[in-house]
């Protein structure tokens, strides 16, 4: 039987999830000269942004107050390794490089959520849909990366 208080946790670990890929697509859009890239991670971000808030009601939903509304330590060093690179000349291959790191991370959370018992029915729509979307995005910042590789 599935237990309610692990099913919040599993949607706030998401939550962080998105709250990471908002910031880190934020910050890689910042360092990207090209205007599509640029575009497409400011969408990220805006869409992850919407993500973290349609979790957060669904927690409200199953009885919390107040959900987590940060990102983790894990993703603020990221960001930090991210950074760092580009200031060392790493360019648009590089933050490319990160953004997929990133992606890979958000997949793997949507599938580990995806496959827990505990995640409660009411969510598995909202976070089935997310999870497509997440793996779209991957898919886009593998192949913008292996384009950037290949140039």
């Amino acid at each position: 039987m599935a237990d309610i208080n692990n099913g919040i946790d599993i949607l706030e670990d998401l939550i962080e999830t998105c709250r990471d890929g908002e910031n880190g697509f934020r910050q890689a859009a910042e360092s990207i000269n090209d205007p599509e890239i640029r575009s497409f991670f400011l969408a990220q971000s805006t869409e992850r942004a919407q993500f973290a808030r349609e979790l957060e009601a669904e927690v409200q939903r199953l009885g919390k107050g107040e959900p987590e509304r940060k990102g983790s330590a894990t993703g603020a060093l990221h960001r930090t390794w991210m950074d760092l690179k580009e200031r060392l000349g790493g360019g648009t291959k590089s933050v490319l490089e990160s953004a997929e790191k990133g992606e890979d991370s958000a997949r793997d959370a949507y599938q580990e959520a995806l496959t827990d018992e505990d995640l409660p029915p009411s969510a598995r729509p909202l976070v089935e849909r997310q999870a497509e979307s997440v793996r779209l995005a991957h898919d886009r910042v593998r192949h913008l990366r292996d384009t950037a590789k290949a140039a």
